[in-house]
């Protein structure tokens, strides 16, 4: 092996996935370096993550801040090719479908190092999202493709992908969530918010949902008619937060508004929740292993394994707060179906490959 292992982390969706890989790396004596972005920055969007899951500080931190797709992956393409030229790394690890995985994908496929993508072969088959086009680029691009699911590694298949690199692992942020179960705690997310009775958590960030004033304000209606049953927690993204608040969030005394949460306290009131609302992947994944209901406010999903085995349904704007509804009255499932490999081992066996690959090389 020629070089460390560079992790490369960028978003609050990555730092999961990265933790339980990291440790069982270090358990085999690789050695690693974690660069972050600085795709999200400040405390709540990357220094809690990385101090209540025990990861270490960031051996290089690009600081690339916000902006638009183009110029935000530009700026971490060209920070990531100074440091991959100083650290010649043995391989670049990438997680999920951000823009900082396909910039350090791109860099590295041109650098010629390889590359192995956690969480590949996820497909919406809706080119309009962003994440789709990073998922399928960062795809082709990889030499290690690992999978969280049965239908990721079928559509990897389907693309021509060689078999030899696609590996069925299991989902690495469910090692964390199953490593972190104990410390959900509901009851204090209800003390900390002063919640009685029944609620529903939302998190909405996508483009489709709060880019566009029409958009913003059919979300907006849906929320009210959801917070006219119970209310809702709504830890709002600073994506999107100008537009939905031009069209009326606020508006409704039921919508409580609160800042981004840490890992801990976010999963922690997500278990206690009646129905959870979202547009986000993580959040179908988790809210399948905690067994909360889930409303996911998409045409489709890149995570269907969810839906097959799991408690999210995907409902539009339209019929959310009568599906929220079904959901009271029906109340939480007492048993449901969890996807295979998602067991807590994901990262021991990405780590496993990672090192076979590496001693192959050397």
């Amino acid at each position: 092996m020629s070089g460390p292992v560079l992790h490369v982390t960028g978003a609050r969706p990555n730092f999961p996935k990265a933790a339980p890989v990291l440790r069982a790396l270090d358990s085999l004596g690789v050695p690693q370096r974690l660069l972050h972005t600085g795709q999200h920055y400040g405390e709540q969007m990357f220094e809690v993550f990385f101090r209540q899951l025990g990861l270490p500080a960031p051996d290089i931190n690009l600081g690339v801040g916000s902006g638009t797709h183009a110029r935000q992956t530009a700026a971490i393409m060209t920070g990531l090719e100074d440091v991959l030229a100083e650290v010649r790394p043995a391989l670049v690890v990438v997680y999920g479908d951000v823009n900082s995985t396909v910039a350090a994908a791109l860099v590295a496929a041109k650098l010629g190092v390889p590359v192995a993508h956690v969480e590949a072969g996820l497909r919406s088959f809706d080119p309009s999202m962003p994440e789709e086009v990073n998922r399928m680029v960062t795809d082709r691009l990889s030499d290690l493709l690992f999978a969280t699911s049965p239908d990721a590694v079928a559509h990897l298949g389907n693309e021509g992908v060689p078999a030899g690199r696609i590996h069925l692992v299991g989902n690495p942020m469910i090692d964390t969530l199953l490593a972190n179960l104990d410390r959900f705690d509901e009851t204090a997310a209800r003390a900390a918010h002063h919640l009685g009775g029944r609620y529903v958590v939302a998190t909405l960030h996508r483009p489709a949902n709060v880019d566009g004033a029409g958009d913003a304000s059919a979300l907006v209606k849906a929320l009210h008619g959801v917070a006219a049953q119970v209310p809702v927690m709504l830890p709002l993204h600073p994506r999107g937060r100008d537009s939905l608040q031009r069209a009326g969030l606020f508006d409704h005394p039921g919508v409580r508004v609160i800042d981004p949460l840490g890992y801990v306290e976010f999963l922690g009131l997500v278990r206690g929740a009646a129905a959870v609302v979202t547009d986000s992947g993580g959040v179908q994944e988790e809210t399948t292993m905690l067994g909360v209901p889930c409303l996911t406010i998409r045409p489709n999903t890149e995570r269907p394994v969810t839906i097959t085995h799991g408690t999210n349904r995907l409902v539009t704007r339209e019929r959310l707060a009568d599906e929220v509804e079904r959901c009271l009255a029906a109340g939480r499932p007492q048993t449901w179906p969890t996807p295979p490999l998602w067991d807590g081992g994901a990262g021991a066996r990405i780590a496993g490959v990672i090192r076979q690959f590496l001693d192959g090389r050397s």
